[in-house]
């Protein structure tokens, strides 16, 4: 508060420039000055005021935003567990089934990056690829169901025993079907239909071409490849041209050509995958083979 004799505007100026907040010219008024003078620390007041609100929600946003990012790194990690417990639940009946048909979990690992690398080279988003890969192992579950005379016969099964082996596949969907999580719904049409083929000579409903869900004609080549390339109990492993051979004259009967194309014009990154799961070797966790990227 200026209080001055000299009525001049640019000393008035130069004292706001100072820091006056109000002036009163001589003579004064005594009421009028203290009048004066709580305005200003009223006003003083109001804006500190302003300033403790400020600081205390910025106080506050910095409190809550913490909390929050808190709160999101724990779902995030929630999340990662439960999608980890999701796959290994899934492989763990994978190998249920595997352990009664002289299978390895090595051929589980293989089928299903080969099933990721065709899903991969005809374009499906990456989430797609490893459902794909997550879901692809549980294709033979429904062994589970068949009478170890059948499935564990070291000879070639008769008609009818053949009849009850292709029931395999019926009964793997009825355990997998009707789940909301989406991987089982995609491991039951992959153990529905990876026996099915492209001329519709195939099993349990004989469809034809593109009547094939997409993931049981991928899953129909990885799992045939693995059998024909892998050493089983009764039978050795066929030479790799052989096997080739074999499949590239069953496509547009036995499998879709296009796939088949896809798959075999990929040959490198197949036998890639191939060398890194090879039977015998100590069996990789789950989370340890996770998709790369």
């Amino acid at each position: 508060m200026f209080i001055t004799a000299v009525n001049d505007r640019e000393l008035r100026r130069k004292g706001m420039e100072a820091g006056a907040d109000d002036f009163l010219s001589k003579p004064f008024d005594e009421v009028e000055l203290l009048a004066r003078i709580r305005n200003s620390v009223r006003v003083k007041r109001y804006y500190d005021n302003l300033e403790l609100q400020k600081g205390a929600l910025a106080r506050a946003i910095d409190d809550r935003t913490t909390e929050l990012a808190a709160a999101v790194a724990e779902l995030t990690r929630m999340q990662s567990e439960l999608r980890a417990s999701h796959e290994e639940t899934i492989y763990r009946l994978s190998r249920a089934a595997e352990f009664r048909d002289d299978e390895t979990g090595q051929h589980l690992q293989r089928m299903s990056w080969y099933c990721h690398l065709i899903g991969s080279k005809i374009g499906l988003s990456p989430s797609t690829c490893e459902l794909l890969r997550i879901a692809s192992p549980m294709h033979d579950v429904g062994k589970l169901g068949i009478p170890d005379r059948i499935l564990l016969k070291p000879g070639r099964l008769t008609p009818e025993e053949f009849t009850i082996m292709k029931t395999h596949a019926e009964i793997g969907y009825r355990i997998l079907h009707g789940s909301t999580a989406e991987p089982l719904e995609v491991a039951a049409t992959i153990a529905h239909t990876h026996h099915e083929k492209w001329d519709g000579n195939g099993y349990p409903r004989g469809l034809r071409g593109e009547e094939i869900p997409l993931p049981g004609r991928i899953a129909a080549i990885a799992d045939v490849f693995d059998a024909l390339t892998s050493a089983r109990p009764y039978k050795p492993a066929w030479p790799l041209e052989a096997a080739l051979d074999l499949m590239r004259k069953n496509a547009g009967s036995h499998f879709d050509p296009l796939l088949i194309e896809v798959f075999l014009s990929h040959i490198d990154e197949v036998l890639a995958i191939r060398d890194r799961f090879v039977d015998g070797h100590p069996e990789p966790h789950p989370e340890s083979v996770a998709l790369v990227g």
